[in-house]
């Protein structure tokens, strides 16, 4: 066999990995692990790179991923930049595995020591002893909720044409904040204030809340070496544990529109706010990323990238109206950019990131939809996608 210089025969490779050539192969009919390369004689090779790849793939499996969500995590990952976000992402799941599976060797612990002394079984230890175990899953929700996402501000931070990007447009929209007391309400992966921390004021008082536990541990750990002084606290926005009139400003970056009573939660937004206090949030119009939808109607027409259309519910077309009615001054800002994105598999990770029905008809069909993104990339080397979005200025 004529093998070439730096590659590795599936039994190399199997080998040098310590798994067996049945694992290798499988993998490579799940379109997870492919080869490099064939050899002259129609042998499959592999490089050191694919090394990296199989490591994602143990791990994610390791940590309950399914095939198909691991087949979607991993479909970009030659790119070198999001390789290394990948890697930080696993290494904090791990580190919370570790801490998870810390605590139930305690309760288990506790528990059994319970039962030896007292001889019977406290069926409210075993309850609390379940509800520990299964916390475990969560974690992998929270694994693939920050992946998604990283992915979907990647591509708007690699590919936009607007030098300004919409995290410091929005930031610029806030400023001064010398002195002001800041609420954000879903504050996601604190990408608002990691991405203006030149410029954020050490008197500046900033609260960063959302409904997930796990995204506030993750973004106070974030946050950890920017200079400021922040707070970190969970609650549902439509319910916002603060004093009436105690925030100089509260924002909302992309949240309202998930929210299924938006009326209670601008209710107390108006209440904590203090008199002639801003309220900024942010939303998308009908147009934002439409080309998208075309692009995966057109390859699959019952594909869905939402279940609802977000803009609907509050968009740049209604925000005004629905926030007249709580704020005596409503503004609206609109944020002019597009992408022109090149690389495909960029292109097919934000698609699997979004909440619709996509993973039930490409799950499948992978290599088949990378190839029709190509081809629509030919023609200019790019597609054009259209950005809309903007934020509204409230004053109380």
């Amino acid at each position: 066999m004529n093998q070439r210089k730096g590659f590795y025969t599936s039994g190399q490779f199997a080998k040098k990995a310590n798994v067996s050539i049945r694992t290798i192969r499988y993998y490579d009919k799940q379109g997870l692990l492919k080869p490099a390369g064939m050899s002259d004689g129609g042998y499959r090779l592999y490089t050191d790179s694919d090394f990296a790849k199989l490591q994602k793939i143990l791990s994610l499996k390791y940590l309950g991923f399914s095939l198909d969500e691991i087949r979607s995590i991993t479909i970009n990952d030659d790119d070198n930049d999001y390789v290394e976000e990948s890697l930080r992402l696993q290494l904090n799941l791990i580190r919370k595995r570790m801490e998870h599976l810390k605590l139930v060797e305690q309760t288990l612990t506790e528990t059994s020591k319970l039962v030896t002394e007292n001889k019977a079984v406290d069926w409210n230890e075993i309850l609390h002893l379940i509800h520990i175990t299964n916390m475990e899953k969560s974690l992998v929700e929270q694994y693939k909720d920050a992946a998604n996402i990283n992915i979907r501000i990647g591509l708007h931070k690699k590919y936009t044409k607007n030098p300004t990007g919409w995290f410091q447009w929005l930031y610029g929209l806030m400023e001064p904040l010398n002195g002001k007391s800041i609420l954000e309400l879903g504050c996601g992966n604190g990408e608002l204030w990691h991405a203006n921390k030149d410029k954020l004021p050490l008197d500046a008082r900033i609260c960063l809340s959302d409904v997930s536990k796990g995204m506030i541990r993750d973004v106070e750990e974030r946050l950890k070496t920017v200079p400021g002084h922040f707070a970190f606290e969970v609650f549902d926005c439509r319910q916002i544990p603060k004093q009436e009139e105690s925030c100089d400003i509260a924002a909302a970056n992309h949240v309202l529109f998930y929210l299924s009573n938006l009326d209670a939660a601008l209710k107390e937004v108006q209440r904590i706010l203090k008199p002639d206090g801003v309220f900024y949030c942010s939303t998308y119009g009908r147009d934002h990323m439409k080309e998208i939808g075309q692009l995966v109607k057109e390859f699959d027409s019952r594909i869905t990238l939402s279940e609802v259309n977000l803009y609907d519910v509050f968009g740049l077309e209604n925000g005004e109206e629905i926030l007249k009615s709580h704020f005596g001054s409503v503004e609206k800002k609109v944020f002019k950019d597009y992408l022109e994105v090149s690389d495909a598999g960029a292109l097919m990770e934000y698609i699997l990131s979004c909440h619709g029905n996509q993973q039930e008809y490409l799950s499948d069909r992978y290599d088949e939809f990378r190839e029709f993104l190509e081809k629509k990339m030919e023609k200019k080397g790019f597609l054009h996608i259209t950005k809309q979005a903007g934020a509204f200025i409230c004053i109380k």
